[in-house]
Parts: C-alpha cells; sequence; structure tokens
C-alpha cells in the first residue's frame, strides 16, 4: 500500500503555495510514495483580499481537519506573521480539537515550510513556534538539518529555509523562490516522504 503524503498550506499572494508545489514534486519522487496538495480555509472576506492585492487562490482542494487522519505524513507551510504562523493557518489548527481528543494524528511524521518578509522575519521562529502544535498532537517532526548539503551554507545569494524546514523570502511580495530556494523544497519533499514511507513500512 502506498505511503500518503498530504502538502496542507496556507497562501496569500503564492510564494508559499510554490515551495509546495516543489515539495509534491520531491514526495512524488519516492517510490511508493502518493502526494495530494491542500488548502486550508481562507478567514478573510473576498473583498479585503482584493484590497491587500492577493491574487486568486490556486485550484488546490481545501481541507477539513478530519482529512488529516487519512495520510501518513503531513507537511504544513504557511506565511508569518510576527515571528508566528499566519491566524488562516492557526485558525485551522484550532479547528482539529476532535483529531487531539482521540490522538488521532499520533505517530504521524510531520514537516514545516515557510515564507517571510525578511531576513530577520522569522525563518527560525515561525516553524519553532509551530512546533507546539504537533507536540500537542504527539506527531513525529522531522526537520530537514542540514541534509540538503552545501545549499544550507550559500553566504553569497538571499536564500531563506533553516534545519527546520525550506523557505523562502517575498520581501515586498515581488520576489518569489529562487531557484536554491526551491531546490531545497524538492529535497524537504523527497527527504520527508522517504522518512514516511520507513515510518509506515515498519508499523
Amino acid at each position: 500500500m502506498a505511503t500518503k503524503i498530504y502538502v496542507v498550506y496556507y497562501s496569500m499572494y503564492g510564494h508559499v503555495a510554490k515551495l509546495a508545489e516543489e515539495i509534491k514534486k520531491g514526495s512524488s519522487s519516492v517510490e511508493g510514495v502518493e502526494v495530494k496538495l491542500w488548502q486550508v480555509p481562507e478567514t478573510l472576506p473576498e473583498e479585503v483580499l482584493v484590497k491587500m492585492g492577493a491574487p486568486p487562490k490556486s485550484d488546490a482542494p481545501i481541507i477539513s481537519p478530519n482529512d488529516l487522519a487519512d495520510a501518513d505524513g503531513i507537511l504544513f507551510g504557511f506565511p508569518t506573521r510576527f515571528g508566528m504562523m499566519a491566524a488562516q493557518f492557526k485558525a485551522f489548527l484550532d479547528a482539529t480539537g476532535g483529531l487531539w481528543r482521540t490522538q488521532a494524528l499520533a505517530g504521524k511524521p510531520a514537516g514545516l515550510f515557510f515564507s517571510t518578509g525578511s531576513q530577520g522575519g522569522g525563518q527560525e521562529t515561525t516553524p519553532l513556534t509551530a512546533i507546539t502544535q504537533l507536540a500537542h498532537h504527539g506527531m513525529i517532526f522531522v526537520p530537514i538539518g542540514y541534509t540538503f548539503g552545501a545549499g544550507m551554507f550559500e553566504m553569497e545569494k538571499v536564500k531563506g529555509g533553516s534545519p527546520y524546514g525550506a523557505g523562502t523570502y517575498a520581501g515586498d511580495g515581488s520576489r518569489f523562490p529562487s531557484e536554491l530556494e526551491l531546490e531545497q523544497a524538492f529535497h524537504q519533499g523527497k527527504y520527508f516522504a522517504s522518512i514516511a514511507k520507513k515510518l509506515k513500512s515498519s508499523s
């Protein structure tokens, strides 16, 4: 039976969506793994999104909390708001109380990826503060560590991401993930899928 990976994200301007697509490609490259992209529900009214200049959402389906229980492993992605996950994603996780009560997600591997506006904007604090959500659900956090190799030590070019997971810098919104950031996202997807597959086969 295939290992089922869910890539669940929130993206207002498309930066996290780009990472999610690349992570899906990486996970799909592992034999015996099936990957599905999901978006969490938007909480802002359409008229507010228009005023904020947000582009139309992708065609990825909207996930409900109970859908999470069907996955063998889950990668969560979100932009930062003051060094923590965006409220839209937090609202979604706040609705997972039923899964928490039954510990339906306990033992499942989980990964994190993210986007921030600047180099001091939360490439470490955003995933670090998100780990509390995983801990309460009993999930197994799978960071990428330094498995991306030389790309983790890039100093000449601006590069998002950290040992916690893949990341990008959005700047004023006009900067999108660089080739190196997309390569890191692909790596995270592939690495995470291989870990999830091993965990499933050993259970």
